[in-house]
């Protein structure tokens, strides 16, 4: 019998739980929604392009205008992509523009620096400060930095967690101490020990104190602002048990926390939902930030 590694998973056990391609063997149909869409997004769109928030060359942004916005600022909606990490990047998913220009919201599409090339600290550091630029440069796009919400998918989703659990005074003395409005992981990572102990970490090379000092179920929110946890019933028990801790976890500490299990979706299908404004998840994000599709 083989031994346990995490919660009473084998190596092979937890290997399967976070091997989400082996997983979903019909992935390709909705990585290919995202690709396309993507591609409509900026060929459409008119975004502003790899616009610097930082000094690599990895530090950049997009920004997609709002399609229907009222007179005045808009609202912004900042984007953090998955990919365990160590893969993708923001032009895979210029189509979350989709579900949020519609409804009169500016998005922007973060891109950052993947592990190994950097440090995983190193990558946390970068997203941090693309919100920091994002809330200190809204008003020079035409947004409102009081109603900067974020999201993100897999990792993304660990992303916005940590963006959650930012001491930002201390992190940029120019930003207010809860510069988020509102926030949604979709299908994401807040326990960081099972992905240190599995395959992943090949890449990753987690340590116990990295993956301690980025695990959110580990931390405190900082945050006060509503946070939206939705994730798919076909995930898996280890997907689902990561959403549901980091509610549990924060929920305790005060924050408004939701948890949303969409039935039928999996890993690949739940961000393929943003690709458009009339889906359940997009809908979902738009009444958080108050806004409704057109």
């Amino acid at each position: 019998m083989s031994d346990s590694v995490f919660h009473g998973y084998d190596q092979a056990g937890l290997d399967w739980e976070y091997d989400n391609l082996r997983k979903v063997p019909d992935a390709e149909p909705f990585l290919k929604v995202c690709a396309d869409g993507s591609a409509r997004a900026r060929a459409k769109g008119s975004p502003q392009r790899n616009v610097a928030y930082g000094p690599s060359a990895a530090e950049t942004v997009d920004i997609f205008p709002a399609v229907n916005a009222d007179t005045g600022p808009a609202p912004v909606h900042l984007f953090f992509h998955g990919g365990y990490w160590r893969a993708r990047s923001k032009d895979d998913f210029s189509c979350v523009a989709h579900a949020f220009a519609p409804a009169g919201a500016i998005t922007v599409v973060v891109d950052y620096a993947l592990v190994p090339a950097v440090t995983f600290d190193e990558l946390v550091r970068q997203c941090r400060a693309a919100l920091a630029w994002t809330w200190k440069h809204a008003a020079d796009f035409g947004g409102d930095p009081h109603r900067l919400f974020i999201s993100g998918h897999s990792a993304g989703g660990h992303l916005t967690a940590m963006m959650m659990a930012t001491d930002w005074p201390a992190f940029d003395a120019a930003l207010p101490a809860d510069p988020i409005a509102g926030a949604c992981g979709i299908s994401g990572l807040y326990d960081l020990e099972p992905i240190r102990l599995c395959f992943l970490n090949q890449d990753l090379q987690l340590t116990p104190d990295v993956a301690a000092r980025n695990s959110p179920t580990s931390l405190a929110p900082r945050s006060r602002a509503p946070l939206l946890l939705a994730v798919g019933g076909l995930e898996g028990p280890e997907y689902l048990r990561q959403t549901t801790e980091l509610a549990a976890a924060w929920g305790a500490h005060g924050l408004d926390v939701t948890v949303r299990i969409l039935p039928d979706i999996h890993h690949f299908s739940i961000v393929a939902q943003l690709d458009d404004p009339a889906t359940p998840l997009s809908r979902l994000i738009q009444a958080q930030m108050g806004l409704n599709a057109g």
